[in-house]
């Protein structure tokens, strides 16, 4: 019976923390999942490695026996095997600390789910007695799901296609480009009557070209004729909530920035709540002046000599 290396299943170091072992598992086992791959007896061996590693190196209680039992394996080969009684091999090395039941580790068998060697290391305690098999949660999946900056602002309903299957879902308002929510029980299927696993939606906005958006807050370049701006005035500007009238001071400047409390985004899970709407005044000149414009600004500037 072979020594197998679960850290180099999932492909960690003998250090790697709890959470890279749960990384590197649901990046593998999407991966490699049957539904996935369809007719590959290969990824479908190694499916079943992962989640026998997985099961393993996620338990601390069986990753400190495997541990331990991993140091010992290369004086164990070298043992003469059938010495001494059951459980124990010659030069005093005790099987029977490391397999439970009380050494006889031939009673246990791993099945189609586990390996020998994990059936003869953990026994029932890995779930697999004479011919038994242990529950386990289906593998985790993922998604992606693109939205306007719009639809991202007024969420509701929407249906996103995994794995052949329509999902309906409700979007709340206010999610952000990249954010990741959990649908329980739409994941892979869970083995031996387990639960199924998680889908994982993560959220791609799509730019938009007339908001820039730092959270919760909203930037806006707004277009002001130069007359507008030097005398004042009422402006019209559309928001995501609706058009606004703003009063523009006379002898506004160019870049001048204004600021719409209320008018941002909404905040996530937080109803009636909204960041800000931040406006940037762009001046415009005109163009294709007449004769007579043009007159009048040469008088205009007549007037102020000393401005360049």
């Amino acid at each position: 019976m072979d020594y197998r290396d679960y850290y180099k299943v999932l492909g960690v170091e003998k250090t790697a923390t709890p959470e890279q072992i749960k990384k590197a598992y649901r990046k593998l086992a999407r991966q490699h999942h049957p539904d996935v791959n369809p007719n590959d007896k290969g990824a479908e061996q190694k499916f079943k490695e992962l989640n026998e590693a997985h099961e393993v190196l996620s338990d601390p209680e069986k990753r400190k026996k495997y541990d331990q039992f991993g140091a010992d394996w290369q004086r164990y080969q070298q043992q003469p095997q059938g010495a001494g009684r059951a459980g124990q091999s010659g030069g005093g090395f005790d099987w029977g600390q490391y397999t439970q039941g009380g050494g006889d580790s031939g009673q246990f068998e791993a099945g189609e789910d586990f390996s020998d060697f994990f059936g003869s290391l953990f026994g029932n305690m890995g779930g697999r007695r004479a011919g038994g098999s242990r529950p386990g949660a289906g593998p985790d999946l993922q998604a992606e799901l693109e939205l306007t900056l719009e639809e991202a602002y007024h969420g509701g309903p929407r249906t996103i296609t995994v794995n052949g299957r329509n999902l309906r879902l409700t979007i709340q308002p206010g999610v952000a480009d990249g954010q990741t929510i959990r649908l329980r029980d739409q994941g892979g299927p869970g083995r031996n009557g387990g639960p199924n696993g998680s889908l994982l939606i993560t959220f791609r906005i799509q730019p938009d070209a007339r908001y820039a958006r730092t959270g919760d807050d909203l930037t806006q370049d707004v277009p002001v004729s130069i007359y507008k701006a030097l005398l004042g005035g009422e402006q019209t500007v559309d928001t995501l909530s609706g058009p606004v009238k703003i009063k523009l001071k006379p002898e506004t400047q160019n870049g001048t920035r204004l600021r719409l409390r209320g008018k941002g985004f909404p905040v996530y899970k937080q109803p009636g709540q909204f960041g800000d709407l931040y406006l940037r005044l762009n001046l415009t000149l005109p163009q294709n002046l007449t004769a007579q414009e043009k007159e009048l600004v040469q008088q205009l500037a007549a007037l102020r000599p000393a401005e360049e």
